[in-house]
């Protein structure tokens, strides 16, 4: 009796790590960006009014961050380390590009948006429209964005909070997860799309 005890408990434990292991595959599959170039048709339109399509993802290197300005740490934090980077990059980073994707475009207009990326670096462009047209974005990179409710009746969104590094080729070059060392990322831009020390 004992032993076919063991045997069971012994089984639904590996039921159980097998379950576990397989959440953490799909987890970590919904929770990485494509690696192919961008090839999701869009129409958007940035912080300063001006029109934007997918042709944004290629000719130069970019930083992309998928977020929103409700957003109470990540973001915040993220635009600001972008902003760092960008100004101690100076002209090695010159041809660097960086966009700030909003999640929550029901209540980042272009103006709350401009009022927000600004308030980081004239350098990181606000981008929003309607919610199908984001969608397409967000969904093209598997980028996990949701809304999730709050008690005080209103919502936030759960979302991928590691930044893209986007070659000039459109393709996905690497990830900085979110809260890297500083210097590390430096060297990660560096190093990714930057050449390893040229613009």
């Amino acid at each position: 009796m004992r032993q076919k005890t063991l045997a069971i408990t012994g089984f639904a434990a590996s039921a159980v790590f097998v379950g576990a292991l397989v959440a953490l595959m799909v987890s970590l599959y919904l929770s990485e960006p494509r690696t192919g170039p961008f090839d999701q048709p869009f129409s958007l339109v940035d912080d300063r009014g001006n029109a934007v399509d997918q042709s944004i993802f290629r000719g130069h290197p970019a930083l992309v961050y998928f977020g929103y300005t409700h957003c109470p740490e990540a973001c915040p934090t993220t635009l600001y380390e972008v902003a760092d980077w960008l100004g101690t990059l100076g002209d090695q980073g010159r041809a660097l590009k960086a966009y700030f994707f909003s999640i929550d475009p029901e209540r980042d207009t272009q103006e709350v948006m401009h009022d927000y990326v600004t308030a980081f670096s004239s350098r990181i462009m606000g981008i929003t429209g309607t919610p199908e047209e984001m969608r397409k974005v967000s969904d093209g990179w598997f980028i996990h964005a949701a809304k999730l409710p709050a008690e005080d009746g209103n919502y936030h969104m759960s979302h991928t909070v590691s930044l893209l590094l986007i070659g000039a080729d459109g393709r996905l070059k690497g990830l900085i997860p979110y809260g890297m060392d500083r210097d590390e990322a430096l060297a990660k831009i560096r190093d990714v799309l930057l050449g390893g020390g040229g613009a």
